[in-house]
């Protein structure tokens, strides 16, 4: 009979200890794989950043419109306020250096004459359309590599994980041991 070979594990030695505990904590390989596509992830943000010539604030909130008109969701000023917890003084100032880059627009509400709300620009998705779209390439690609069972744990690892990072999850009193 014919041994399968296994698939080389990466070596946990180069892991600072001080993340967590080598002992006890299932595969800590899984949570350093998480740490380095979290690395990755930041590298790539601020590189975005760069090619775009825009702050983190900035994306966030052009991520967020997105998401939004995805959704069919109408955004206005306090809406973005709340989601990037910035006061109104800073969203105008967001607004206004957004809209002058030619990446969005304030449009009067459809139902309240008083009201705006604020849209993305076809100049700004085709921005982020051209510096993301070899990545989201790439990134389908890995992920078209799972058979079903494999993305249903994965999927359900990472929201697992999600949770336990949230703030409202976090519990008073010592860190684990």
């Amino acid at each position: 009979m014919t041994e399968q070979p296994s698939t080389p594990r990466r070596s946990t030695t180069s892991t600072p200890s001080y993340w967590y505990p080598r002992e006890g904590w299932g595969d800590a390989e899984a949570l350093d794989a998480v740490r380095r596509f979290l690395r990755a992830d930041e590298a790539m943000r601020r590189k975005l950043q760069r090619d775009m010539d825009m702050n983190e604030t900035d994306l966030r909130a052009v991520r967020y419109l997105a998401a939004a008109e995805k959704d069919r969701r109408a955004v206005a000023p306090r809406d973005l306020s709340r989601e990037l917890g910035i006061s109104t003084a800073s969203t105008t100032k967001l607004l206004d250096r957004l809209e002058t880059a030619g990446r969005l627009r304030r449009v009067q509400h459809p139902t309240d004459r008083r009201g705006l709300r604020i849209e993305l620009t076809r100049h700004v998705h085709a921005e982020v359309h051209d510096t993301l779209a070899a990545m989201h390439t790439r990134m389908r690609a890995v992920a078209q590599t799972l058979d079903p069972a494999e993305s249903a744990t994965v999927v359900a690892f990472l929201d697992a994980l999600t949770e336990a990072v949230r703030p409202e999850a976090a519990e008073p009193g010592p860190a684990a041991q």
